[in-house]
């Protein structure tokens, strides 16, 4: 068993180094063995794949990932780390660590210069994101990263059911439609807030993205499409009428018109709408002759 795999294990490797586990950055090392494993083994890596992991921690789960793949890039914030990561992964040399803020790195440029590749490859992603930037990871992911085959994520229990709900629920919402349009997401596990150190106040649970190759709307109505999930959400008791006579200014009769020839009751609300209802929705509206943005 790793000695990244127990607190006491952890807890040493930690004093030796002199580091704490910075909240704020959200460091909530993973110690269970088994859970590392099935992340591995979810991202179904090859020795052909290059695989980017965001926040590798102590290297707990760098170890897994390396011994499977082709090579690691490890990005994390926090620079602190490079001396135990340099320890504990001292084993492979197919593994290169960046030390910057993934939100301001190009990921693809960086695993080019990383691993001196002569053109950008297909890649996969796996993270232990941090919880208080967890959707600007996830849509950086999706929207700036176009060869990324698969990301495999563990979030916190609660934002995953969010992002899983179906239509009607009280967790659907704005983040459930905006991952849907870019991704097939899949549940791949929970995790107890007891299998990490220190311990964090909530539960986890991992999901597999799959990123779609192909984009469902032309770029000019993804902006319409993002302009009505704000307005749909902010005001989500509102029935889609009203919100989108308001917002875009259209006599209330016309709007009727559009959602009954679309098949969408107009007294539904946002949370009733399934993604392909906000497709074709927007589709219908990038048809009116109206200034929108």
């Amino acid at each position: 068993m790793s000695v990244l795999s127990s607190v006491k294990g952890v807890q040493e490797i930690m004093r030796r180094h002199n580091l704490y586990a910075r909240k704020g950055l959200g460091q909530n090392f993973l110690i269970d063995q088994n859970i590392l494993t099935r992340i591995a083994e979810s991202a179904e890596l090859d020795k052909g794949q290059y695989v980017v992991e965001i926040g590798p921690g102590l290297g707990a789960l760098s170890t897994e990932l390396a011994a499977r793949s082709r090579g690691l890039l490890c990005i994390d914030i926090d620079q602190r780390l490079e001396t135990v990561l340099e320890e504990t992964l001292a084993g492979f040399n197919n593994i290169r660590i960046l030390f910057q803020d993934i939100l301001k790195t190009d990921i693809e440029s960086a695993l080019t210069v990383a691993f001196q590749l002569q053109e950008i490859v297909a890649y996969k992603v796996c993270a232990n994101i941090p919880y208080n930037i967890t959707s600007p990871i996830i849509f950086k992911l999706l929207e700036s990263c176009p060869l990324m085959h698969s990301a495999i994520l563990m979030m916190q229990k609660e934002v995953a059911q969010r992002i899983l709900a179906q239509p009607g629920s009280k967790e659907y919402g704005r983040l459930t439609i905006a991952v849907a349009y870019h991704a097939k997401v899949e549940h791949v596990l929970n995790v107890s807030r007891n299998c990490f150190y220190p311990r964090p106040e909530v539960d986890s649970a991992i999901l597999k993205f799959i990123p779609y190759r192909q984009k469902m709307l032309a770029p000019e109505e993804e902006i319409i499409f993002k302009n009505i999930l704000n307005i749909f959400f902010q005001q989500r008791r509102k029935i889609i009428l009203n919100s989108l006579t308001n917002y875009f200014q259209i006599d209330k009769s016309i709007m009727e018109e559009i959602l009954h020839t679309i098949d969408l009751d107009p007294n539904l609300r946002p949370e009733n709408l399934a993604l392909q209802d906000y497709i074709t929705l927007v589709r219908a509206i990038s048809q009116i002759p109206h200034k929108f943005y």
